[in-house]
């Protein structure tokens, strides 16, 4: 192939190799970029069965299925106020399902940025689809540090598994 260098007007033939290089290098490249992108969007979880989704310092938070499963179903909902402030550990709001009602605690500091409006008309929404449309708020992290004391989906299978 010829490649024509924009400034200077000449062509250049590109070998093999060096075709072979530039992809090689491209891929490398490509491949420092995913990890960066799995962090950013990674779920993790609390021993409370709790969820965080980080998504690049907004966070989804809600129970998990594991939670809703043990609740059964759910007919109550309540959220937190948009506007927020509320530190990790701290209630930010009740699920109440046919067998009991629960506190949910907040799995990371910060700013109540959004809430699950849907959940007010349709609390079964956490049944469905927990870590789906059955998320409870999004969260503007203000330690994102929390993150890393939490468990990955694997550690959290484990821990699931433990408890019963």
């Amino acid at each position: 192939r010829l490649f024509r260098q924009p400034r200077l007007g000449k062509h250049i033939k590109m070998s093999i190799i060096a075709r072979a290089t530039f992809r090689a290098a491209a891929s490398r490249s490509a491949l420092r970029v995913a990890p960066a992108l799995c962090r950013r969007l990674s779920t993790v979880y609390t021993t409370d069965h709790e969820y965080v989704t980080n998504n690049g310092g907004v966070a989804t938070v809600g129970i998990t299925k594991f939670a809703a499963e043990a609740l059964g179903d759910i007919v109550f909902v309540e959220l937190p106020e948009v506007g927020a402030t509320i530190e990790q550990k701290e209630t930010m709001g009740v699920v109440e399902s046919v067998k009991a009602a629960s506190d949910v605690y907040m799995p990371v500091s910060g700013e109540v940025v959004e809430v699950n409006e849907a959940l007010k008309d349709e609390p079964g929404l956490v049944n469905k689809s927990p870590i789906g449309d059955g998320w409870m708020a999004k969260i503007k992290l203000s330690n994102p540090g929390e993150l890393d004391e939490m468990m990955d989906e694997k550690a959290y299978a484990k821990f699931c598994e433990e408890a019963h």
